[in-house]
């Protein structure tokens, strides 16, 4: 059979049949999208002003949170180099602790603001919340036991910070460890020991704080005397050496209050002990201790007082001792002649003991 007669064999197209199923399936298009359009201009429009908004919320926060720190450094700058920045506020510290509380502002708002548009953008699309939801809980609880010794670190840290128990520069007891505070994180504090030594302690690990830069500090010193030495004397000394220390720099400021003799700590045969304590400025203590005693000692020497530790004195010529009293007296078994020393001589045996 030819290729012609097959052609004239096979059934024609019926161009009416599909030009009317083309324009039927165009206008149930054209239909369905006039149906839903104003569906989905709704939803755009929704997502587009849910987004904008919390952009638009999310930078004006952060703008208002970093305002407010720059305001905290300035006014920790104002005062720094007086009197009272000096007593009250550490620039470092300040700056530090401000940081640090912006940081975590900022990121929880901007995951309150993103996280929060983010399910209602979802929830515009039609999406079922509940499963992913349930999802995160289950998440965050597996998160929240296997990271408890983190969270625990950052919450520490978080209301050590808001609480502000201690800043840079103070001076703290932390129970594993002790020293200056040189940096205060969220989740670690960088301690420098006495010996130079740098502690990172968790803040999670810290169960008490003992802070020695806060508040006031006591300077407490005992001064021991001969218990000849008359006690006004030593008074009016020991006072006059703090007045004169008080009026001068930098100790007019160390000193915050006058220094006081408590009076007698305990009374020896060989030695008094005189209490001196004054208060001072926090983490100041130990200078004014070590300048006081440098001063009473002085002092002491000026008047007269002879401290106890020091040189004894020497005897006089007429009372001095006898050369020859050190000397043991002569000993009977020196001579071999002496009863003593023949009774302790061997006996000889006799010669005919043998025979």
């Amino acid at each position: 059979m030819s290729l012609s007669a097959l052609l004239a064999a096979a059934p024609s197209p019926e161009p009416g049949g599909s030009l009317d199923e083309a324009a039927k399936q165009a206008g149930d298009a054209a239909g369905w999208v006039e149906e839903n359009w104003s569906t989905w201009l709704n939803t755009g429009l929704r997502i587009v002003l849910i987004a904008a908004i919390a952009i638009v919320l999310r930078i004006a926060i952060r703008r208002a949170l970093s305002k407010l720190i720059e305001r905290m450094n300035r006014s920790a700058q104002a005062v720094e180099g007086t009197a009272l920045g000096g007593l009250l506020v550490n620039a470092e510290r300040r700056r530090q602790r401000s940081e640090a509380i912006g940081s975590v502002l900022r990121s929880v708002a901007s995951f309150l603001i993103l996280g929060t548009a983010a399910l209602m953008i979802l929830g515009a699309f039609q999406i079922d919340l509940a499963p992913l939801l349930a999802s995160a809980g289950v998440a965050g609880v597996a998160l929240g036991f296997g990271a408890r010794n983190l969270v625990t670190d950052f919450l520490s840290g978080v209301f050590m910070i808001l609480e502000d128990q201690y800043g840079v520069g103070d001076t703290i007891d932390a129970g594993v460890a002790s020293g200056e505070v040189i940096e205060v994180g969220l989740r670690v504090t960088k301690l420098r020991g006495d010996n130079g030594e740098i502690w990172y302690v968790r803040n999670g690990e810290v169960k008490r704080i003992g802070n020695l830069s806060q508040g006031w500090s006591t300077a407490g010193l005992d001064v021991q005397v001969r218990p000849t030495e008359d006690l006004d004397r030593v008074r009016t000394v020991i006072t006059e050496a703090a007045a004169r220390m008080a009026k001068e720099d930098p100790w007019n400021e160390r000193l915050w209050g006058p220094v006081e003799i408590l009076g007698l700590d305990s009374v020896l045969l060989d030695s008094m002990t005189v209490r001196v304590t004054a208060k001072t400025m926090p983490g100041k203590s130990l200078g004014v201790e070590r300048e006081l005693r440098w001063r009473i000692k002085g002092a002491f020497d000026e008047a007269g007082i002879r401290m106890v530790g020091g040189v004894p004195a020497q005897p006089d010529e007429a009372s001095a001792a006898d050369p020859t009293a050190a000397m043991a007296a002569p000993s009977a078994y020196a001579s071999a002649t002496s009863p003593q020393s023949l009774a302790t001589s061997p006996i000889t045996p006799p010669s005919n003991l043998g025979k």
